[in-house]
């Protein structure tokens, strides 16, 4: 449409269509930049074994820990027996500590700092929604508090593996039996009958149930 002078006229409603249409392909690219991010937490990764999910892939080395760790404790009077599963324990917490072992290679401490880092990563996307950035909070505390543990754990099965007597061993055996267990369940810090996401509390499997919450909030499911 031209009016009287021949210059080109394009209606307001026009260019307020046209700047919507153009809106939308980077609202839809954020989203899909944060859900590329939560698929790397639940879904698949590359580098993990099978390229499985970060998430799947810390639940899985963190089963192959808790399990050794419990082997020793119920060896704990047989120091050469619980010092053969420490190394055990290391390699599926970090096989940076020890080179061989059942573990799958990855580790519980790269998988689940990998969890904190890409579900923040998909809560600042832009666009991101409240119900991620809420859900990432507690995803993301839970698998700080894992790592936490696995540090806790390492610096024992060393303390361990360097112990002269199965009685001067036991303490730390059992303590970190308790630890292998909580790398999942969590802890109840505060003692009030629950374990929740909080730091100091929740575990990987805080972290899958909000997690599911998440992608049930963000139609991923």
């Amino acid at each position: 449409m031209r009016h009287a002078h021949g210059h080109l006229f394009v209606p307001a409603l026009a260019l307020s269509v046209a700047f919507a249409l153009t809106a939308i392909p980077t609202t839809v690219s954020a989203q899909a930049n944060g859900h590329a991010h939560i698929g790397h937490v639940a879904d698949a990764f590359r580098g993990t074994p099978d390229e499985m999910g970060l998430l799947p892939t810390a639940m899985a080395e963190a089963a192959i820990a808790a399990q050794h760790a419990g082997f020793a404790a119920n060896s704990a009077d047989n120091l050469d027996m619980a010092k053969r599963h420490m190394g055990h324990v290391l390699h599926a917490l970090d096989p940076a500590e020890a080179e061989a072992g059942p573990g799958k290679g990855y580790g519980v401490k790269a998988a689940a700092a990998g969890v904190a880092r890409h579900i923040e990563l998909a809560a600042a996307a832009e666009q991101a929604s409240d119900a991620l950035k809420t859900h990432a909070t507690h995803i993301a505390t839970s698998a700080h508090n894992t790592v936490t543990r696995v540090d806790q754990m390492i610096a024992l099965a060393k303390q361990i593996q360097a112990a002269t007597s199965a009685a001067d061993a036991a303490p730390m055996i059992h303590e970190l039996a308790a630890l292998g267990e909580q790398l999942v369940t969590g802890h109840d810090a505060n003692g009030d009958g629950r374990v929740g996401w909080q730091e100091g509390e929740g575990g990987l499997a805080a972290s899958e149930t909000h997690l599911g919450l998440l992608k049930r909030a963000e139609g991923m499911d």
